[in-house]
């Protein structure tokens, strides 16, 4: 038997595990915002929010953007910066010439989260 292929194959797939692992957020939760703001800052922005659940560390939101399109993004829970973003399209009204390019609004860091004691959000730039 040989085993010196099997042991490197494991050796291999042990050290590309680690790899996959770094996409949470490592945000302390001492500097967490409230979910709530979180919510403000997609409403005002015409999303409308179904769920939002704490995943991996970061803020996993699901819902429908301000074009009707499935949306689901994970956001840093401590300066809500966009971290990641899945869109599923909704083709059923779609015309042929219509163009699915989709703008993907990303709270930067040098704009202020809004706060709870606030109640509004600042405008956001959008990032094509």
């Amino acid at each position: 038997m040989k085993i010196k292929p099997i042991v490197l194959s494991l050796s291999l797939l042990a050290m590309s595990a680690g790899v996959f692992a770094d996409d949470d957020c490592t945000d302390p939760v001492a500097d967490w915002q409230p979910r709530e703001n979180l919510r403000l800052q997609l409403e005002e922005q015409g999303w409308t929010v179904q769920r939002i659940k704490v995943d991996d560390g970061c803020y996993e939101v699901k819902g429908l953007d301000s074009n009707g399109h499935r949306v689901k993004a994970e956001f840093a829970p401590a300066s809500l910066n966009l971290m990641e973003i899945k869109v599923k399209i909704n083709r059923e009204d779609a015309k042929d010439t219509d163009d699915f390019r989709h703008t993907i609004e990303r709270f930067t860091k040098s704009e202020p989260a809004p706060t709870a004691a606030a109640g509004q959000a600042q405008p956001k730039q959008k990032v094509q």
